[in-house]
């Protein structure tokens, strides 16, 4: 799990690859209530960990594609303390960033709990024993152009799901083919 600073690219699935979060219609991904849920859990990571940024970051009907900044350190601040003589000021200590297998569990976490609450409460659809397949893929972004190119390739996923290894109907396709 990586902890260095740095941009990543990050693909989290769901278990089986199950459609949880909508439909993908002429290239446009329809969000159902689940992928609201998790579009706003997943906006709320900068918040909950201190010292990342989000970047773009798309829902499709069985993943979510995202790219995460970790900065070095957080929480660093002066700290004074007075006493009847002087002001004494020191430095709190810094502590490092959360690694990036920190944030996306607490992320599967959140968005599990909050979907069973769907499930019972909303009429969500239920999923296989687990929301989110067990690991998730990552890729360390070098430089601007892999960042602006991943960018990209994230904005357009929707309009590339025919296309796209994730989706069952282009992989059921291919295997036709041979």
């Amino acid at each position: 799990m990586n902890s260095s600073p740095g941009a990543y690219f990050v693909t989290i699935c769901t278990q089986n690859r199950e459609f949880m979060f909508g439909d993908i219609s002429l290239g446009e991904m329809k969000l159902n209530d689940a992928a609201k849920m998790v579009a706003t859990i997943w906006d709320e990571l900068p918040h909950n960990n201190p010292g990342i940024i989000i970047d773009e970051f798309v829902i499709m009907p069985n993943h979510i594609h995202g790219i995460i900044v970790i900065n070095k350190h957080v929480g660093a601040r002066l700290v004074c303390a007075h006493d009847k003589n002087n002001t004494i000021e020191k430095w709190a200590d810094m502590k490092p960033a959360p690694t990036l297998g920190d944030i996306i569990c607490a992320f599967k976490s959140i968005t599990t709990n909050e979907y069973i609450i769907g499930v019972k409460e909303r009429g969500w659809k239920s999923f296989p024993g687990k929301l989110w397949q067990r690991n998730y893929y990552e890729h360390i972004i070098r430089d601007e152009d892999e960042l602006n190119s991943i960018r990209e390739y994230i904005v357009n996923n929707p309009l590339n799901w025919d296309i796209d290894t994730e989706n069952p109907a282009f992989c059921a396709s291919t295997n036709d083919a041979k």
